[in-house]
């Protein structure tokens, strides 16, 4: 069976219950229940919460809460995979075979439907362990710099001072959407940014990492853009 984990827990910081807060009209975790649902490639959706409340609203946008995170996989330090692990170990003692498994993040409103069967499919074709969102670097990294303590600037690879823009090769990072991932990769930990991890490109526009309140109203932003189109 395949399946979808959304990961939500309740203890956020940086902006206080973001995986509920209200986003162009929805609960911030409904986007991505949403468009799991849409794609109909899963037998559950299903949230990992610790927190009551979260476990309502996803129940109430056609999410299952079949179990409760416990707390030592719900603090600042817990990683992804344990955390998908889990899941995977419950449906497993119910005598389930969940594979592959999708982690989908509560705070990827821009996350699709096409883009979930694009990875799927993705992971299938190439073999790999997993399959996630990637994009493009908008600026080269081998020409950023850094900030010094004396108040100035420097390089990280000054041997690319004078190399043009168009020479260097491009770069990308993670998009922070889905994760498409074999059973066994994620049960034992297997390293995401590797070679056995196959890339799904999104473009730039439909991608933004929301950690702060001005990463928020930048999301907001573009998300009624392209609503708009």
């Amino acid at each position: 069976m395949r399946i979808a984990v959304i990961p939500a827990r309740g203890g956020s910081k940086r902006i206080p219950r973001k995986n509920i807060r209200p986003f162009c009209g929805l609960p911030m975790i409904a986007w991505s229940i949403r468009a799991a649902l849409e794609s109909a490639l899963f037998e559950a959706v299903v949230v990992s919460t610790d927190d009551a409340e979260i476990a309502d609203v996803a129940r109430a946008h056609g999410a299952s809460v079949p179990f409760v995170r416990p707390p030592e996989l719900s603090d600042d330090h817990t990683g992804t995979a344990p955390v998908i692990g889990h899941a995977i170990q419950h449906f497993r003692a119910q005598g389930l075979a969940p594979d592959p498994v999708c982690c989908i993040y509560a705070t990827a409103p821009f996350v699709r439907a096409e883009d979930l069967k694009r990875g799927v499919a993705m992971l299938n074709a190439t073999g790999a362990d997993y399959a996630f969102s990637v994009t493009s670097y908008a600026f080269p990294i081998q020409r950023a710099v850094r900030l010094t303590d004396s108040g100035r600037v420097a390089m990280f690879q000054p041997e690319h001072y004078q190399t043009r823009s168009q020479d260097l090769e491009e770069a990308f990072h993670d998009a922070g959407q889905f994760y498409w991932g074999r059973a066994d990769a994620w049960l034992n930990g297997q390293p995401m940014f590797a070679a056995g991890a196959a890339p799904v490109p999104l473009p730039r526009h439909r991608v933004q990492d929301i950690d702060t309140l001005e990463d928020w109203d930048r999301a907001e932003w573009m998300f009624k853009a392209l609503r708009a189109q």
